[in-house]
């Protein structure tokens, strides 16, 4: 990680600070580059989006910026005094430095125009809360009043002022303060993280969608059960998230036991993360157990048992997902069949016949190597020879798989004969008995007596209709 950077030097090789800063000496108004632009300057990661506050009206400069670049369109968003210059491959926001003050029912400040330390003040942590000044007589300056340079050296979250005043006022910067820790493996200052703990109920001011949107970010994190331990003690995930937090805990009876699933869940997440940047493959992870609580049995003769735990969390699959606001489309439709697939493929290592893995590959479709590597990532026994025969077995199955659909064609399967077909072939109405053959179809085929062909196909479906008592009508014949 950088901790010390030539500001001057950087601003001097980019065009576009030289702009801003001629456009500020034309209004005469100081300018400032703040934010997260300078926080990942100083961590050497990448940024395309620049925040610049001035000392009079950010809409002003937007637009003698966006003049200067070539006649930009400018984008205000006059509820918030901001206004958005799309330049390139980046997004150019300003505003005027102001101050916040809170009223207790909401999360949208009151606000009036300020000073730049009062702009700092404001902002949610000391690593965000940095400014480097465009003014000619400190060009380049870091001014950072928190020590927020200091406190990425130490990898530290931390708010500039009283934290339970900070998360008392906005709420959601409990869960960025959490999110910044998720994806920077940072820790959480000992005095923050208690305050979130005191504020957890402030939560509900808080819209659902913009919870959601730093619990992706936090599951997009490297590591992402890291987050969701901090959720999870914290008091915040209980809040928005209790099906989760019910995973936890173990139940011992006649000195027996089951696994703590919460703790196997964020496992299972971590190992998706460590093969799959898809965000749902990770929310099916999340989910895949997320039903074991509701179905936990005890069996004095097996002991622990969640039976039917993979229907009935696909059937929970869409409440949730509705609840948090997440897409209810073929996002959510993809995280509902991996849950109800999961157990699947482990029944298969036991046990490979030619017909499972046909009726798999048919159902799981063009997922079904997300499903395998969800399968992989659920075996995170401690037994590390156990581990090693699953996975052997795993390879074996997806051998099989690969042979069968080169053969087979199971995977995009579509019906060689359609309904329409034997309508039309024996002249009878639609019924159940152009279903029944078609599903006779499918279940030769899947079963390996016949092959995924029309030929086959074709004479299997006169067979079954002449069983039915249907004929092919004469025109057909001819």
């Amino acid at each position: 990680m950088r901790v010390s950077v030539n500001f001057k030097e950087h601003l001097e090789s980019d065009s576009v600070f030289g702009e801003v800063a001629a456009a500020a000496r034309e209004l005469n108004v100081p300018a400032y580059v703040v934010g997260g632009y300078v926080r990942d300057l100083i961590l050497n990661r990448s940024n395309k989006d620049i925040d610049f506050v001035c000392l009079g009206n950010g809409i002003d400069l937007t637009q003698a910026v966006a003049k200067r670049l070539g006649n930009l369109p400018v984008t205000i968003f006059k509820n918030f005094g901001t206004a958005m210059i799309k330049w390139q491959d980046r997004e150019l926001e300003f505003v005027g430095a102001r101050k916040e003050s809170y009223r207790k029912e909401s999360r949208k400040p009151d606000v009036e125009m300020g000073t730049l330390e009062e702009d700092q003040q404001r902002r949610d942590f000391t690593i965000n809360a940095m400014a480097i000044s465009l003014s000619a007589s400190r060009y380049g300056d870091l001014i950072d009043p928190f020590g927020g340079q200091q406190h990425l050296q130490e990898k530290i979250i931390k708010t500039p002022l009283d934290a339970n005043i900070t998360f008392s006022d906005d709420p959601l910067r409990m869960m960025r303060a959490i999110r910044f820790a998720s994806q920077l493996s940072f820790d959480i200052d000992a005095d923050t993280y208690e305050a979130i703990g005191k504020n957890t109920d402030r939560l509900g001011i808080v819209s659902m969608e913009r919870i959601t949107t730093e619990l992706n970010k936090i599951i997009e994190s490297k590591v992402p059960s890291y987050g969701f331990k901090l959720l999870f003690h914290s008091g915040l995930l209980k809040i928005f998230f209790p099906e989760m937090v019910a995973l936890h805990g173990v139940e011992y009876q006649d000195n027996k036991a089951h696994k703590d699933n919460f703790f196997h869940t964020l496992q299972v997440l971590d190992n998706v993360a460590k093969v799959s940047d898809d965000l749902w493959l990770r929310w099916a992870a999340i989910l895949h157990d997320i039903a074991k609580p509701a179905t936990k049995r005890f069996d004095k003769e097996v002991g622990w048992t969640f039976h039917g735990h993979e229907d009935k969390g696909a059937r929970m699959v869409p409440g949730i997902f509705r609840r948090l606001k997440l897409p209810m489309n073929e996002k959510m439709v993809f995280v509902q069949k991996l849950v109800r697939l999961h157990l699947r493929p482990i029944a298969l290592v036991k046990e490979v016949s030619d017909s499972a893995i046909r009726r798999l590959l048919f159902e799981a479709g063009d997922d079904v190597d997300a499903l395998m590597k969800l399968c992989r990532a659920d075996i995170t026994s401690k037994n590390n020879d156990k581990v090693a025969r699953y996975i052997r077995n795993f390879d074996a199955v997806e051998q099989k798989m690969a042979d069968l659909e080169a053969r087979d064609h199971i995977r995009q399967f579509q019906p060689p004969v359609s309904g329409d077909e034997i309508i039309r072939l024996f002249n009878v109405p639609p019924g159940p008995v152009i279903g029944e053959i078609k599903d006779a179809i499918k279940e030769a085929i899947l079963e390996g007596t016949i092959r995924n062909s029309r030929e086959e196909a074709f004479e299997l479906m006169l067979k079954l209709a002449a069983e039915h008592g249907l004929h092919v009508k004469e025109e057909s014949k001819n």
